[in-house]
């Protein structure tokens, strides 16, 4: 069994054919409304991966609300340890351009209201040996608290380290999974620039100080691993994105999922690069997010 202890948003979406630059405005070509949050996110990818799955967070005591709950509630998630705050619900402010890059603002609302009380129900609502995961969208205390009781429990802990923030490299070195894009990695370890091999290196150093399991992803260029000791790889499709959004978010949640379900972690590794490499190929991040039919099949 999976808890995702995260942030809930609603993301807005406006498409455009180049991103502006800072002072410029740009004509858009459409404009959507989605459910997101990156806790929302990986929770409906990893029961659309077919797990069993709680979602621990707030949404606000306004309009959006239900429609940022609605397709986790369709897909069977628990939402019996989310709480309505209030305040309003949080949102993504989504840009896309042709190309299916984007730049996001995110502000957080009912977000800022999970609590140290929240994150103590939520561990103890996940079974020992089951699996916790966060990310970095709900308050620094509240994932620290989370991640060092979920510990002492026994729950495997994951955590994303996205978005990054200051407190980033505190809180995943309490974790037992730390899954980072390459960026996001570098800036951890306070190195820049680095080449694959370089990478590698920098992962299993840190791997064998610390006896995490490290994931970073890279985008088409797939994701390694260093798990044990020992070096793992998995290829992304060969696929022309249509909008990333969702990508790092469905890795996260079926690696988790593939995991919870006993798979060997090779396969696991291979199943949820996949599976983001297909959530590219929709606009939106939970509407693009498939189904384990689809990327079983």
């Amino acid at each position: 069994m999976i808890t995702v202890f995260g942030s809930i948003n609603m993301d807005l979406i406006a498409t455009t054919d180049r991103l502006p630059k800072p002072g410029e405005t740009v004509a858009g070509r459409s404009f959507a409304t989605a459910a997101g949050g990156k806790g929302a996110n990986q929770a409906l990818a990893a029961t659309r991966a077919g797990a069993a799955v709680k979602m621990a967070g707030a949404v606000g005591d306004d309009a959006f609300a239900t429609d940022a709950l609605a397709l986790l509630k369709a897909g069977g998630a628990d939402l019996s340890l989310t709480k309505t705050a209030a305040v309003p619900t949080g949102t993504a402010h989504i840009l896309v351009c042709g190309d299916g890059e984007n730049v996001i603002v995110v502000v957080p609302g009912a977000n800022g209201e999970v609590s140290e009380a929240d994150a103590e129900k939520a561990v103890a609502a996940t079974e020992k040996g089951g699996y916790l995961m966060l990310q970095l969208e709900v308050p620094p205390a509240s994932v620290e608290k989370a991640l060092t009781l979920a510990k002492a429990k026994g729950v495997t802990t994951v955590i994303n380290t996205a978005p990054l923030t200051a407190d980033a490299a505190r809180l995943s070195a309490l974790a037992d999974i730390v899954i980072s894009n390459e960026t996001e990695f570098e800036l951890l370890i306070g190195k820049s620039g680095l080449s694959a091999d370089a990478r590698i290196e920098a992962m299993q150093a840190l791997a064998t100080k610390t006896g995490q399991t490290l994931i970073v992803t890279l985008g088409a260029d797939g994701v390694v691993a260093v798990r044990d000791g020992k070096l793992h790889k998995a290829q992304s499709l060969k696929i022309t994105p249509v909008d990333t959004v969702g990508a790092g978010d469905t890795f996260c949640g079926y690696l988790v999922a593939s995991l919870d379900a006993g798979l060997d972690f090779d396969v696991a590794l291979t199943r949820a690069a996949k599976a983001g490499s297909l959530a590219c190929l929709k606009p939106g991040a939970q509407p693009a997010i498939p189904t384990a039919a689809e990327v079983d099949g």
